[in-house]
């Protein structure tokens, strides 16, 4: 009975065997796979957490899929497609496939192992290798003493996409930073890098309702479970160099729903950023003329022939050709504090009662901005010259000024100490910058102002022009 021998044909064989093997990878290699990189990634969020001083949150160890799932399924976003369904005469399920659409975009996929061996290590031999960094605070003890579980949201100006790298750098000992990336970053690999920094994009210019109700939702969610974040204040890069009127789109997202009563605390920390040589400087200030922006390939060869002129010098050549980047870290504002300081209660209040209230938020944000906006050597020389009435100055002249304008800024108020101001060999050598950049003529040991250069003069005085206008 048992010894008979059955034939089957070969594709049958080969398809049993194949079914065979898929069963074997799927419940046994395929789990154990998982469990060996599940296990090492919360060995790296233990790692990371010890030594940071706002700890890496459930919300951001939570699965990708969780959270999407719980923003298809938000109460809010719920009752805003069965609106719009009676409205429009959508189908419901179609709205709600937009929805999840939406929430796939938006949703990062934070991994602290990416984190913390990629993207720090990436953000800091980026920002180290173009630039010369400088860090300071208004008052070290206060920002050690936020409370560690509290929302830290750090609001900063933006000056440059460098921005991004260079933060993630300084603050990556603090905490895991969570910020909103446009759409610009949407390329591959570039994207999935991101995300699994603890990134989420953002459409600026959405005006779509329901996009906007799964962003609003979103942030809402990583507020209320106390992710770091960080946002722009003013939305977008400033064009001009001087600061912009601010958005209030994310504090509103953030503030509409808390409670200051039995909520978590939120902290807003202002963080003024500003560079000698933003590297997309004359782009932005061609922005409203298409042909004088630079192109794909001309962005490339200039970036080839940075790489060709600094790969193989030492860092000190670098410094003299990019100068200083900058970051300035203001006091935390507690919005429990500033609540009850203020006597106004964001939640239980109207939309047009609320959103004057934001916008003094805001206010009270961009003028902390301003006060912390880091002073450097080039756009101190690019006010000298942008105010000067003399035609050309010589070196001595121009030293001389620059002392002058930064002890009348120090005067004033200006976040610098007497003994941090640029000494002369630093204005010297950021001098050399702006006239290898031919911003600036040098003949006959005078320097003046390059008329077809002018606009770019007055792009870097404007970061520091909120001192005199």
């Amino acid at each position: 009975m048992f010894s008979t021998t059955t034939t089957i044909p070969s594709w049958l064989f080969f398809l049993l065997l194949l079914i065979t093997f898929y069963a074997v990878v799927m419940s046994a290699l395929i789990p154990s796979v998982r469990w060996y990189f599940r296990r090492r990634l919360n060995r790296a969020v233990d790692k990371l957490n010890t030594s940071l001083q706002i700890k890496v949150r459930p919300f951001q160890r939570t699965k990708r899929q969780v959270l999407i799932d719980q923003l298809i399924f938000d109460q809010d976003i719920l009752a805003m497609i069965e609106s719009q369904a009676k409205e429009e005469n959508v189908p419901r399920e179609l709205l709600q496939q937009r929805v999840k659409s939406y929430a796939k975009e938006i949703v990062p996929s934070f991994n602290a192992y990416v984190y913390d061996r990629v993207g720090y290590w990436m953000s800091k031999k980026v920002a180290r290798f173009i630039y010369r960094v400088r860090v300071a605070a208004a008052d070290q003890k206060k920002l050690r003493r936020v409370e560690p579980e509290a929302t830290v949201v750090f609001v900063m100006n933006h000056r440059s996409n460098m921005d991004y790298v260079l933060i993630s750098y300084l603050v990556a000992e603090r905490a895991a930073l969570s910020f909103a990336a446009g759409e610009w970053a949407r390329v591959f690999p570039l994207e999935s890098l991101i995300r699994a920094l603890g990134a989420f994009f953002v459409r600026r210019d959405s005006r779509n309702p329901l996009y906007r109700k799964v962003l609003e939702r979103y942030v809402n969610m990583a507020t209320q479970s106390g992710v770091c974040q960080a946002v722009f204040l003013e939305g977008g890069l400033s064009r001009d160099g001087s600061l912009a009127e601010p958005k209030i789109g994310f504090l509103d997202y953030m503030l509409r729903q808390y409670d200051f009563q039995s909520d978590r605390n939120i902290v807003f920390v202002p963080v003024g950023i500003n560079y000698d040589h933003v590297l997309e400087d004359q782009n932005l200030i061609n922005w409203d003329d298409q042909e004088k922006r630079l192109t794909k390939g001309q962005h490339f060869g200039k970036f080839w022939r940075w790489l060709r002129q600094n790969l193989f010098v030492s860092s000190r050549t670098r410094w003299q050709r990019f100068g200083y980047a900058s970051v300035n870290f203001g006091l935390p504002i507690s919005m429990r504090d500033y609540c009850v300081n203020n006597s106004v209660d964001f939640k239980h209040i109207s939309k047009e009662e609320r959103i004057p209230k934001v916008f003094e938020l805001a206010n009270e944000l961009m003028d902390s901005l301003r006060f912390v906006l880091p002073i450097l050597p080039v756009p101190v020389i690019a006010d000298v010259f942008t105010t000067s009435e003399k035609e050309s100055m010589t070196l001595l002249e121009v030293v001389s000024e620059c002392d002058a304008l930064l002890d009348k800024m120090i005067d004033r108020g200006a976040a610098m100490k007497e003994d941090e101001k640029p000494r002369h060999k630093t204005l010297v050598n950021s001098l050399d910058l702006l006239r290898e950049r031919n911003i600036l003529l040098e003949e006959k040991d005078r320097y003046s102002v390059n008329p077809e250069q002018a606009p770019l003069l007055n792009y870097y005085a404007n970061s520091i022009e909120h001192w005199w206008r």
